[in-house]
C-alpha cells in the first residue's frame, strides 16, 4: 500500500505543472493562502517552517507574481501576504491535481471502486496501535 501512495505522489507534478522548483513548502505557501491574506507568521505556521525560510519562499512566490505583500490594516508593523490573480490560478491547478485520484484508481470497474471505498472505510474506523 505504501508503495502504491508513494508511487503517485502528486509532488514532482505539482513542481512541474507550477513551474515552483524543489521541495513543497512554496506549494504549501500558496494553498494556505487560498481562504485569504495571512501574515508572514501564520504562513509560517501554515506549512511548519521557520519565519527566515518562509520568508524566503514568500520572496520567491512574489518575484513569480504570484503572491503580494501589503501593509496589515490593523497594525502598520506587519504586512499581509496574499495571492495575485496569477496566484488564484495556481492554486486552482495545485488543487485539481491533489484531488485527482492516480489512474490506477480511476481506471477500477465501479463494483471494485465501492469495494475499496468499504475496505478504506473499515480500516478507518478502527482503533490505531
Amino acid at each position: 500500500m505504501s508503495g502504491f501512495v508513494r508511487s503517485h505522489d502528486p509532488s514532482d507534478e505539482l513542481r512541474h505543472t507550477l513551474g515552483l522548483g524543489r521541495g513543497t513548502g512554496r506549494v504549501k505557501a500558496l494553498i494556505s493562502l487560498a481562504a485569504g491574506p495571512l501574515s508572514l507568521a501564520q504562513v509560517a505556521q501554515a506549512i511548519g517552517a521557520d519565519p527566515s525560510y518562509t520568508t524566503i519562499i514568500v520572496n520567491e512566490l512574489q518575484a513569480l507574481g504570484l503572491l503580494s505583500r501589503t501593509p496589515d490594516a490593523h497594525d502598520r508593523r506587519k504586512k499581509a501576504v496574499k495571492l495575485t490573480a496569477d496566484g488564484r490560478k495556481a492554486v486552482r491547478k495545485a488543487q485539481a491535481i491533489i484531488v485527482r485520484p492516480p489512474s490506477p484508481l480511476r481506471d477500477l470497474p465501479p463494483a471494485d471502486l465501492l469495494r475499496l471505498q468499504e475496505i478504506l472505510d473499515q480500516l478507518s474506523t478502527r482503533d490505531p496501535v
